[in-house]
């Protein structure tokens, strides 16, 4: 097994003081592995809502700050957290079909999404095997307004940050197996990585030049408050964090 899958990066930070207080403060250390990966695994589902953060190359810390995330940013934090617990992880690059994201970005800026998007999911080292973790990227007060909207919809779904077989039964709590949320909608497979730092190194991110200039000061905003109207909350809260 590689020692570098527990390795501390400038994206995977997890020695700043934020990420190693929270994982005082909630005693994670205590708790025995399988417990330890359910304990990071839902945090960063439910606790760090889906949204979009500035970049998807952010340090973990900054996603902590955030409160916030997507795919690439959620999965940022979540390898911190796992390897300040000891939990080996990795990082498996792909893209999806802009498709899966119709209704979180409104139509009015879908021009800016690439056709297909840099997409991530956590792989964890446990029992023995690598498990896929890719259901932490929606909080679950998110995911179900989206199922209650679409309460006729019981099977495949793609649309509004899903891309499921069963959009009634995702099945995306940690119970010791992989986890999806978004898999049937991926494109290219990138491979595995040690790091996300790696990845973004050799692949880029998803935006450059003036959209990604126009994504962060402004569009990201008009997304993030539309995700927040779906999710049936306070639509102001995510300027809060802006």
């Amino acid at each position: 097994m590689s020692a570098n899958y527990l390795e501390k990066t400038q994206i995977i930070d997890f020695d700043d003081h934020c990420i190693q207080s929270l994982i005082a403060e909630r005693n994670w250390q205590a708790l025995d592995e399988y417990n330890k990966i359910g304990a990071a695994y839902t945090f960063v589902k439910d606790e760090i809502q889906f949204g979009y953060n500035r970049s998807d190359d952010i340090a973990a810390s900054e996603v902590l700050a955030d409160g916030y995330g997507q795919c690439n940013t959620k999965g940022n934090l979540l390898m911190a957290l796992l390897r300040a617990l000891g939990i080996q992880c990795r990082f498996h690059g792909f893209t999806i079909d802009q498709q899966l994201q119709k209704g979180a970005i409104p139509s009015y800026v879908f021009w800016l999404a690439p056709k297909y998007i840099i997409h991530s999911w956590v792989e964890v080292f446990f029992n023995g095997e690598w498990i896929n973790l890719e259901g932490f990227i929606l909080d679950e007060a998110y995911l179900s307004s989206i199922q209650s909207k679409f309460s006729q919809a019981k099977d495949s779904f793609c649309g509004y940050g899903i891309a499921t077989t069963c959009i009634s039964n995702p099945e995306t709590n940690w119970a010791g197996k992989d986890t999806y949320i978004q898999k049937e909608g991926i494109h290219d497979d990138f491979g595995l990585y040690d790091s996300p730092d790696a990845f973004y190194a050799e692949q880029g991110t998803n935006l450059t030049g003036i959209k990604r200039w126009a994504y962060q000061i402004f569009i990201r905003h008009i997304i993030n408050w539309n995700v927040q109207r779906l999710r049936g909350k306070n639509v102001n809260a995510e300027a809060q964090h802006a």
